[in-house]
């Protein structure tokens, strides 16, 4: 098979995980002979830097046009003037909302052998394995914004429909049927009015779905209980930001946030995949950064997007068997027994064992 991919390196370390996904995603093709055309692409800073705008109208209409968008990350303080609807971040908001990719699955799992790398004890982390189902096109990211003339008054606006709520749920709920059927709702519906619909939306929903067990969580209460006991949660629905805030915070639990993949998709499978990590320009062309998290991110295009299941597969195992043979990039490094190794040496040595 023939797959086109759109490639946005974007900004930071972003050319350089994105390099080795690639890398990976070429071995993986030549294994199961699979033909992977990419189209390398820019938008954030660096489309900036050479167009004056953080998305241009190639870039969208040929992420439009393809099978499937590979991101690496975008953004950075050499932009931080710019004006505000042109930053490097609204390319991200702008490519999510006109490719209709509402739903952000992150999924958490810890390895065995990085239990060390966690800042938690070993016995509260060691059974975790959670997916975030976030809500990505709706909310105070794309509500209305305001600034008053004097810059003394602002306000960003939440906004939620029925049908947004309807069919996030309705993938939450799917995925949790293929893991232990157990959805927490998170929320804050105490205080917020599109908490309330929220609840009222994906209870009436439950009735659709007799075998999952589902319970709601403030999000104050679910940011404390990750800590104190998150191998208690199997999947968290939630909206927009909670979404963003609670699966960083996630990251850090399974140790490092170069390790956490994402994919952002919208009805028909078609999706973007990226690392939930930022472009760490403070790292960036040192050969340190970790590219696991980017590709993890290509095994979930292959699972979402082009119904690859045993590809997918074949690149977590590669990942899972560096780890346990103690390959480490720095921010995963923890002792003289592992063996500490660069972005694109581990992309090597991941791409070797694609079987």
């Amino acid at each position: 098979m023939e797959y086109n991919i759109a490639v946005i390196k974007g900004d930071g370390i972003g050319p350089e995980i994105v390099n080795e996904a690639m890398k990976v995603l070429k071995a993986v093709g030549k294994v199961y002979n699979h033909k992977f055309n990419f189209k390398e692409l820019l938008a954030g800073g660096c489309a900036i830097d050479a167009a004056g705008i953080s998305l241009p109208d190639e870039t969208l209409a040929f992420a439009k046009n393809s099978d499937a968008v590979l991101l690496g990350a975008v953004g950075g303080p050499k932009w931080d003037n710019v004006e505000s609807n042109n930053r490097p971040e609204k390319a991200l908001l702008r490519l999510r909302e006109e490719l209709g990719l509402f739903c952000n699955l992150r999924p958490a799992k810890i390895y065995e052998e990085l239990i060390d790398a966690s800042p938690l004890k070993s016995e509260i982390v060691k059974d975790v394995d959670i997916l975030v189902v976030r809500e990505l096109t709706g909310g105070i990211y794309f509500g209305e914004k305001k600034t008053s003339d004097d810059g003394k008054y602002a306000y960003d606006m939440m906004c939620y429909s029925e049908e947004e709520i309807i069919r996030i749920a309705r993938l939450a709920f799917a995925s949790a049927l293929l893991r232990k059927k157990h959805v927490t709702l998170v929320d804050k519906s105490n205080v917020l009015e599109t908490s309330k619909l929220w609840r009222r939306v994906v209870s009436k929903l439950l009735k659709d779905y007799p075998e999952i067990n589902l319970d709601y969580m403030y999000v104050d209460n679910a940011a404390m209980q990750l800590v104190k006991s998150p191998s208690m949660f199997d999947v968290i629905l939630t909206e927009n930001m909670f979404g963003d805030i609670l699966s960083d915070e996630l990251s850090m639990i399974t140790g490092s946030i170069g390790l956490l993949s994402s994919a952002s998709l919208r009805e028909d499978n078609f999706g973007m995949y990226e690392p939930i990590h930022g472009s760490a320009p403070d790292i960036a062309n040192q050969n340190i950064a970790n590219p696991i998290a980017t590709i993890l991110s290509a095994a979930l295009m292959l699972r979402h997007t082009f119904a690859l299941e045993k590809e997918a597969r074949s690149i977590e195992n590669a990942v899972r068997e560096v780890i346990k043979n103690g390959l480490r990039t720095p921010d995963i490094y923890s002792n003289a027994s592992n063996k500490k190794i660069g972005t694109i040496e581990m992309g090597d040595e991941i791409t070797k064992r694609i079987k």
